[in-house]
């Protein structure tokens, strides 16, 4: 992975710790930027109450509050948890720009970003996210 630049994080493993510690599937999207099939994500319909934690470092992600229906194949917030949580990177594989989400803890790849779409959300951001990067976490 590319390095965020201006920010350190705070979980630091090696390559191999990873991969000791996450199943293949979820080194693939965390550690790899790779994207889980699109409707396929055990979170994308999910309508439960909690909080989505990052599966590789349990930082608190995403609140179900901010969870909406975009219809995109993955589960869509409109803001993080908190202004911290997450770091953006500028992404130009694919041969296009797109914005790249990072868990700003340990920065594993969860997904991309996107802005001005017409979604009637406070942000007007659809934070989409790959279902195996995170751990939902349900409100007691």
């Amino acid at each position: 992975m590319e390095p965020v630049t201006g920010t350190a994080p705070k979980v630091v493993k090696s390559d191999q710790e990873w991969r000791e510690q996450l199943a293949p599937e979820e080194y693939a999207v965390l550690r790899k930027a790779a994207t889980e099939r699109p409707f396929t994500g055990e979170y994308n319909e999910t309508k439960t109450e909690g909080v989505y934690e990052c599966r590789a470092c349990g930082a608190e992600l995403f609140s179900s509050d901010t969870k909406f229906e975009s219809h995109c194949g993955w589960p869509s917030f409109f803001d993080p948890a908190d202004s911290d949580a997450v770091v953006i990177r500028e992404d130009r594989s694919l041969g296009m720009v797109r914005k790249e989400v990072l868990c700003a803890n340990c920065h594993s790849h969860l997904g991309h970003v996107f802005e001005g779409e017409g979604y009637a959300t406070p942000t007007d951001q659809r934070y989409c996210i790959n279902s195996i990067a995170m751990k939902l976490v349900p409100k007691d």
